[in-house]
């Protein structure tokens, strides 16, 4: 059995695997786990798709600001957050204030090949959303690497391996999960 001292907060572009990977981290350590987009589609009582469709990305990212610093002042779990949510600078500091940011790096091609069916990708409805996926890698990057552990995501690496090896991270820190 462990406790979390604090809320770990997996941050990475869209299909990094911050939800499945989130998931099986908190199973494997019997801890709660949020998913940041699902609670704002529940808040909104739309889907992520609808709420950019209706409303546009800014009204999203201010909702996700807002129930993001909602889920780190609770109890602490592990937390996936969206793929832009890092890049908000609030975020990021209320991240830092209460939990840990671990980045799921994931190569674009890893990427790529996760996302390209899905069309629950709002960022992705372009004429090209293979570039548009690069640009957005590409931009994203230099802030990711803020993040306070980086783990590399490996196309051959299962989803418990990748939960394994962000739970090793966070052990190693000593000041984030008590076994009990």
């Amino acid at each position: 059995m462990f406790v979390l001292n604090k809320t770990v907060a997996l941050v990475g572009m869209m299909g990094s695997g911050k939800s499945a990977i989130g998931k099986a981290i908190s199973s494997i350590l019997n801890v709660p786990f949020n998913d940041a987009d699902t609670e704002i589609e529940q808040a909104a009582k739309l889907s992520i798709p609808e709420i950019f469709e209706r409303h546009g990305e800014k009204f999203f990212r201010d909702k996700e600001d807002q129930v993001i610093k909602r889920l780190l002042q609770e109890k602490p779990c592990i937390l996936a957050t969206g793929g832009g949510a890092f890049m908000n600078k609030k975020i990021r500091t209320s991240i830092k204030e209460y939990g840990v940011s671990v980045w799921l790096n994931a190569d674009l091609e890893i990427l790529w090949n996760r996302v390209k069916h899905k069309k629950s990708r709002p960022l992705l409805r372009t004429d090209n959303p293979k570039e548009t996926l690069t640009k957005i890698y590409i931009d994203r990057l230099d802030t990711y690497s803020l993040a306070d552990v980086i783990i590399n995501s490996h196309s051959k690496s299962s989803l418990e391996e990748m939960a394994n090896l962000v739970i090793k991270s966070l052990l190693d820190r000593n000041d984030l999960i008590e076994r009990l």
